[in-house]
């Protein structure tokens, strides 16, 4: 994401400050410096620890990033001499386990958090909502549903299943190991999402809180049968319970029409095309 991020930014010709390794979040005073030399006029929150399934291990740690880490980039940006807009990233997994009768999602629907990794992203959201209204601190919530592109972490379910397609063709495996198929999901293009970001820091309204999706759920098998015909292969898919969640929601949905009417945004990239880029990735890196 921040990546893509940056090179969209650049290209629309913002300067681009970006934090070095260094600057961990869940350090406040280096986060405040960092804030101190960029003098920024908004900054993008990404940094995040992002595995849902890792966080029913490391629910503490994930807390401290997600929630305290958030905290700390508030803080510091209400310390600038000339606070900045702040773009807190959040999760579509905030609303939880929903049925069918609940889609789509929309910004107003109740935050039901299953995981860690969910509740962090509430504890994140809530405490941008008291810098807003306690502070005045230009704050802007965006909740993404899950987003998808060539550069992403095999630690996600598409790159995931891209990785293993392609490592099972260069070994000649027949097999390739996967989670739960049948949940299903709401996927955008990371290049879409990033001009989502950009459009909302210029146009959305502070204190407010926006869904990034694509208003459509695909399910997870048809996003491996998918790569697996882009990939050519005769490949079989074989559930690995070591692969699947504690908790997974079923389905995930979301309504974009606050983001579309706020911004005009729409997404550009076809979920095909998407997960073509993405195989071809990792068919290059493996």
């Amino acid at each position: 994401m921040g990546t893509w991020l940056a090179a969209h930014l650049r290209d629309e010709g913002d300067v681009v400050t970006l934090t070095d390794h260094e600057a961990d979040v869940t350090d406040p005073e280096a986060i405040s410096r960092v804030l101190r030399q960029a003098e920024p006029e908004a900054v993008y929150h990404l940094a995040a620890s992002s595995h849902v399934g890792r966080s029913w291990e490391e629910p503490a740690r994930v807390l401290q990033v997600n929630a305290v880490g958030t905290l700390n980039v508030l803080e510091a940006a209400r310390r600038c001499d000339q606070p900045p807009v702040v773009l807190i990233t959040s999760s579509a997994e905030v609303y939880g386990t929903v049925s069918e009768e609940d889609l789509p999602l929309r910004e107003s629907s109740a935050l039901r958090p299953v995981s860690p990794y969910a509740a962090s992203k509430v504890a994140a959201e809530y405490l941008g909502v008291q810098a807003h209204l306690g502070y005045g601190l230009s704050v802007l919530r965006v909740r993404p549903f899950n987003h998808v592109g060539p550069g992403q972490s095999d630690q996600f379910v598409v790159a995931a299943l891209a990785a293993r397609i392609a490592r099972a063709l260069r070994s000649g495996e027949k097999e390739v190991r996967v989670g739960n198929l049948t949940a299903r999901r709401d996927l955008t293009d990371v290049r879409d999402v990033v001009r989502a970001y950009r459009l909302l820091v210029m146009h959305g309204r502070p204190g407010e809180v926006y869904n990034v999706c694509s208003g459509v759920d695909t399910a997870i098998s048809e996003i491996a049968e998918t790569l697996v015909r882009l990939a050519g292969g005769n490949l079989t898919l074989q559930v690995d319970p070591e692969l699947v969640r504690p908790v997974d929601l079923p389905v995930l949905r979301g309504d974009p029409g606050l983001l579309a009417a706020t911004t005009g945004w729409a997404p550009e990239h076809d979920l095909e095309g998407t997960l073509a880029d993405v195989l071809s990735h990792w068919q290059a890196a493996c």
